[in-house]
């Protein structure tokens, strides 16, 4: 049977889009309407917030998904974060994004950042919209992968490039406009207490090799109190052009 047409309801279609192309767009309308005060601690607690869902998120994987690449696993704690978000009060006004633009050096991504929802976050009086870094997380595998142009100490420094996970954020190739930033380490072999020391050894090594770059003072030492289940480490660094020091929380999750 043919469905009679009708020309009320297509004057009352042509008079609702009329009313749409008169009505004015404002960007982002009814989207960021919120703005949310927090204390210059936030960062610190959405850091704690991720180490408490770490764990979490490694029971959802399989055996066989714990040992997949960093890509893989990265995405994967994505969506197990802004899933916790959305369930957690005090943490709902955030999202997490992966290959995320640096603020200040153009063509670098970072691997995983942390940015407002739905909100305008003032934090220390700077006021941080959806489109803005809050946290900027840079995610390794421990052992890093055998690979032509792969550097074992790439954690920390690679020899091949710029692309050591604390030498981005010393030469402010990562985090520039920051100075607190976090790495995540998902350690495929071996313990953290392990990799605490080789760690250590490579630090040592670099400053004997290239005092003007590396110290002792970047070292990584264990903080006071230990999420449960994984390992947390802070260093600090200082940077060259003209940036402040960076302090870095970092987050170790056995995998196996």
């Amino acid at each position: 049977m043919r469905t009679k047409h009708s020309p009320t309801c297509e004057r009352k279609g042509s008079d609702f889009l009329r009313m749409l192309a008169d009505k004015p767009l404002r960007p982002a309308s009814g989207f960021l309407d919120r703005t949310i005060h927090v204390s210059d601690t936030f960062r610190r607690e959405v850091i704690g917030f991720i180490a408490k869902q770490l764990p979490l998120w490694k029971g959802r994987l399989s055996a066989t998904e714990r040992q997949e690449s960093e890509t893989f696993l990265t995405d994967k704690l994505r969506s197990h974060l802004n899933s916790a978000t959305r369930h957690s009060d005090g943490f709902d006004v955030l999202q997490f994004g992966t290959e995320v633009p640096d603020e200040i050096k153009k063509g670098r991504v970072i691997d995983l950042a942390a940015k407002p929802c739905a909100a305008v976050i003032v934090i220390e009086g700077r006021a941080y919209t959806d489109f803005e870094t809050v946290l900027p997380i840079e995610c390794k595998r421990l052992p890093i992968p055998r690979g032509q142009d792969r550097d074992e100490r790439e954690y920390v420094y690679s020899a091949h490039s710029s692309t050591g996970g604390v030498q981005r954020f010393k030469a402010g190739h990562h985090g520039g406009a920051h100075n607190l930033g976090a790495m995540i380490a998902y350690v495929q072999e071996g313990e953290t207490g392990v990799w605490e020391e080789q760690i250590s050894t490579w630090i040592h090594e670099l400053a004997k090799l290239d005092p003007s770059s590396w110290s002792l003072d970047d070292l990584l030492q264990r903080t006071p109190n230990q999420p449960l289940g994984v390992a947390q480490l802070r260093s600090s660094h200082r940077r060259k052009s003209g940036l402040g020091e960076i302090m870095l929380e970092h987050l170790w999750l056995v995998m196996n």
